[in-house]
């Protein structure tokens, strides 16, 4: 690290280390004036990180965020990149527009419902909240390539604190949501008064929030992303974005011509590379093994060829059965049946079969899936039987946060 980067980055942490103690905005950005006038996302963003590690809570950085882009506003405003039609960045930009769009949208139609005196007056306002609401739900397709492609790469060049604190206003985003959600679906049940009142507390909550979030994403983390992640590597991103799909309003002038680049799988030695990743035959025979279901898999010849081994099968297997027909292995009553549903899945009729029994107090779920490859030919089927009494009791919900 150069002597002048590390100059700059102690100066940055001042900066940052004075507003946490209180100091208003104003009086910092004058006080180091010179030093901040060429500071750019990146340096920012690597502060931040350092700050984190050294022990700086992560909420308390962003809470700062707002306060750190009134300092930084300036310099930012110059690092603005262009980027080309149809790259993920520029796609998401041009949602970053709509997203904003919406949410002034839902402040204007949250104040006219405020300025009405009952429901009956507001039938075309409720109207366009479905409206609203059905944007905000798909703008869900936004956050997930956020945080399954772009994020994932940051932290592959290690820039981690940045997505993490974004990702954590994502969530917060959410939340507001689904209380506007939940607002507008039993609003019947409310008195006017209290649902217009509610209304525009979430409208105004949300708007703020989105205004702020989507300022540090393009001019803070789109920045940095467009310095660190290389070429071949937003190809690639570019593709998973198609994969992932779009926003219903995501606009088609915005993605452009689509992408076709193969993918970058990095391999462990001795592991086997999938389209979505690698794993040795150690780990891939534990994963298989791990899961709470029972699998067999039966070749297209109806040769039993593969059998998992979880801690506690349903069914008994014997390693004997490898290599015998599937038909072999069932009652001679139900072969038929057996018979019938490997017609349906060669022939393309079904794609599946499911069925359930008592077994003593357990209730067991028995499952077939015809397995065919990317072009739709029959390679197999795979049954899965799995123990479904104790997920059948389940009510409510119980979060990650819960654990």
């Amino acid at each position: 690290m150069s002597e002048l980067f590390a100059s700059r980055k102690s100066m940055i942490k001042e900066v940052i280390k004075a507003l946490h103690a209180g100091a208003h905005p104003d009086e910092v950005k004058e006080r180091f004036k010179e030093a901040l006038e060429n500071i750019g996302p990146l340096e920012i963003s690597k502060v931040e990180e350092e700050l984190i590690e050294e022990g700086m809570p992560r909420e308390e950085v962003r809470k700062l965020c707002d306060v750190h882009l009134a300092v930084f506003r300036e310099s930012l405003e110059r690092e603005k990149a262009l980027v080309p039609i149809g790259h993920p960045i520029y796609i998401l930009m041009e949602e970053h527009k709509i997203i904003l769009q919406t949410a002034t949208e839902l402040k204007n139609v949250a104040q006219k419902i405020k300025e009405a005196k009952d429901f009956t007056s507001v039938s075309r306002e409720m109207e366009q909240l479905r409206h609203i609401e059905e944007h905000l739900k798909d703008s869900e397709s936004h956050y997930i390539r956020e945080e399954n492609v772009l994020f994932p790469y940051l932290e592959k060049h290690g820039v981690t604190q940045p997505p993490a604190i974004m990702w954590m206003e994502h969530d917060e985003i959410r939340e507001i949501e689904k209380g506007l959600y939940k607002l507008i679906d039993e609003y019947q049940s409310m008195a006017f008064s209290d649902f217009s009142k509610q209304l525009e507390e979430a409208a105004t909550s949300l708007a703020n929030l989105l205004s702020s979030h989507i300022y540090k994403e393009n001019n803070i983390l789109y920045p940095t992303v467009l310095r660190v992640i290389t070429e071949s590597e937003w190809k690639n991103a570019r593709e998973q974005f198609d994969e992932l799909g779009y926003c219903c309003f995501t606009p088609g002038e915005a993605i452009g011509e689509k992408v076709k680049v193969a993918k970058e799988v990095k391999e462990q030695e001795g592991a086997t590379a999938f389209e979505t990743g690698s794993m040795t035959k150690e780990e891939l025979e534990a994963v298989l093994n791990a899961l709470p279901v029972d699998i067999t898999f039966v070749d297209k010849e109806d040769t039993v060829r593969y059998f998992n081994q979880p801690k506690e099968r349903l069914f008994p297997r014997a390693k004997a059965v490898i290599g015998r027909k599937v038909q072999q292995c069932h009652p001679q009553k139900s072969i038929h049946l057996v018979n019938q549903i490997l017609s349906d899945f060669k022939s393309g009729r079904r794609d599946s079969a499911e069925f359930w029994i008592n077994l003593g107090e357990r209730k067991v779920y028995i499952r077939y899936f015809a397995v065919r490859d990317k072009a739709g030919k029959y390679l197999g089927t795979l049954e899965a039987t799995q123990d479904i009494t104790e997920i059948k009791k389940i009510e409510g919900e119980k979060r990650l946060l819960e654990y």
